[in-house]
């Protein structure tokens, strides 16, 4: 058809009656988590929830209406149906709550892992609610009033859209106080305001985090008596784990046999132990912080130096190994690296598997001369594409999901897939165990934890990152695990029995800084001894 007759045929709308129709399509068909929270929330009260929903609709359109503008009009309203296509996807199919958190994990995230959550699926649902009718608005003709009306106009309608959505709660305020202070998932799942309120609050806090000056921490440490007299270097590997939930081990109960390996080995596994968050732009900081989660802020993570700050002011060698999307800064001051291809090719295709640490482990293994903390940040069971994180030849439960699509598998086969990860997992860790027990140069341990747990579908929810007055266990209980070999429990006088009864009870991210320090005996006032897990059972411990 030619493009003079698509011209000629097109409707003619005013400017308030596009952003209208824009405003009314987003809320209707964006928001079907909305729609689902709204009337569960209000059940038997139909009436009391379409109030609400109507002042719902007067917000998004006073957003709408202060944003679109004359000239800026149709270019906020396709941006703003882009938004809420994605933000819909994520959060009507998948269960995730796009806040200021999940905003930081897409900013810190890796090509690698965010293109396996671009699937035929997502783009095609883009496509339908957010490309085809933003052609359309592109394509509709506008009538434009004179600059002194159409100031006018945009006045009117902005403060009647601000007074309408106080209006509508003021009916029934006190119902609709309770429900926005005890239910934020109900707000939370409005697209796109959501996405929009939790990209400014992330604007905002990276821009505090502009002014920062780090604070030193611990400059006192230094190798406590039995460090000190140790006959050899000390080797720790901190095995930072990824979405890895305690549910699923078998060390904690798990009725499918995920860790057959770690259970034939002198391990000690802490089976009661909560994150500091729910995704790893946020745990994995906090967890290496002098910070507990308490007072734990991205602001405060980064204005603070962290436990490997200590080690090295304590004297060790300390390294970074990435196979995951960064150090979130934890490494500013310390030796790091990222693992590709170049480290071990046969376990690159292309994205690496965490075998790929243990050739240079065993090659830095055999060369320390100096007391040496290494951390390996593996990429362990990071999702949608699990079954990616291990081996073909490693798939133990089948079938499993091989699609990052979850929602075009069974229950079983994800579940399946996720714990072929888990059980990789435990392989893995068990080989770092044989190898450093092998090597007779250094006094080695290794102290593993994840990050933050994974939901699989339970409750609708996929992935993590659920904010925390939401989040369930499944993404806040993780596994725990020490390695001691006889001769770091001999050398740094510590009694495993001791260490045994302990872990049964419930601990967290706020005891790894401090328990960290405990083991490895060096003594700094950074360290809090009612967090570390490990001094009083040292000898002559009080």
């Amino acid at each position: 058809m030619p493009l003079p007759l698509l011209t000629e045929r097109r409707p003619t709308l005013s400017a308030l009656g596009l952003n209208l129709l824009v405003t009314t399509y987003l809320l209707a068909l964006c928001n079907a988590t909305f729609w689902g929270h709204l009337f569960r929330i209000f059940e038997g009260r139909t009436l009391t929830a379409l109030v609400f929903a109507g002042a719902v609709w007067a917000l998004l359109l006073l957003v709408v209406q202060s944003l679109a503008a004359r000239w800026m009009q149709k270019p906020v309203l396709v941006t703003l149906l882009l938004i809420g296509a994605v933000s819909s996807w994520y959060a009507d199919v998948m269960g995730v709550v796009i806040d200021r958190e999940m905003i930081q994990n897409a900013m810190t995230t890796t090509f690698a892992e965010s293109r396996h959550l671009v699937t035929l699926a997502f783009l095609t649902h883009v496509g339908l609610f957010g490309v085809l009718p933003s052609l359309l608005v592109l394509w509709v003709g506008v009538r434009r009033q004179t600059r002194w009306r159409a100031l006018g106009s945009w006045s009117l309608v902005t403060v009647g859209a601000a007074a309408l959505v106080v209006g509508l709660l003021f009916t029934n305020l006190k119902a609709y106080s309770t429900v926005l202070r005890a239910d934020k998932e109900l707000m939370g799942a409005v697209q796109p305001l959501a996405p929009m309120t939790g990209a400014l609050r992330y604007a905002r806090m990276m821009l505090k985090s502009t002014q920062i000056v780090v604070q030193p921490t611990g400059l006192d440490a230094a190798p406590g008596p039995y460090l000190g007299e140790a006959s050899k270097p000390v080797l720790m590997v901190i095995v930072a784990g990824e979405t890895a939930r305690a549910q699923n081990w078998s060390l904690g109960g798990y009725g499918r046999e995920t860790n057959p390996e770690l259970a034939a080995r002198d391990i000690l596994y802490y089976s009661d132990v909560t994150s500091c968050g729910t995704a790893t732009a946020t745990s994995l900081p906090c967890m290496f912080s002098p910070l507990t989660k308490a007072d734990y802020s991205y602001e405060g993570g980064l204005s603070h130096e962290n436990l490997l700050d200590v080690l090295a002011h304590a004297g060790f060698d300390v390294e970074w190994w990435d196979n995951n999307t960064g150090h979130k800064n934890i490494a500013d001051r310390v030796a790091s690296r990222t693992m590709t291809a170049a480290d071990g090719a046969e376990f690159c295709q292309p994205e690496c598997i965490d075998a790929v640490f243990l050739e240079d482990l065993q090659k830095k293994a055999g060369t320390i001369t100096r007391n040496t903390v290494i951390v390996l940040h593996q990429i362990g069971s990071h999702g949608p594409s699990y079954w990616l994180r291990y081996p073909a030849d490693r798939e133990v439960f089948a079938p499993a999901c091989q699609t990052p699509e979850l929602t075009e598998c069974s229950a079983e086969e994800i579940v399946n897939a996720y714990d072929n990860t888990i059980a990789y997992t435990d392989h893995f860790l068990a080989q770092v165990i044989d190898l450093l027990d092998g090597q007779g140069r250094v006094i080695p341990a290794m102290y593993y934890v994840s990050d933050h747990g994974e939901s699989l579908g339970e409750g609708g929810l996929y992935l993590h990152g659920a904010p925390e007055f939401m989040a369930p266990d499944f993404q806040t209980r993780v596994p725990m695990v020490l390695w001691m070999s006889q001769r770091f429990r001999a050398s740094l006088a510590l009694d495993a029995g001791c260490m045994a009864a302990a872990t049964g009870e419930a601990v967290s991210h706020d005891n790894m800084f401090s328990t960290v320090l405990g083991l490895l005996d060096v003594a700094t006032t950074a360290r809090d001894a009612g967090l570390d897990l490990a001094g009083h059972c040292r000898k002559g411990a009080g």
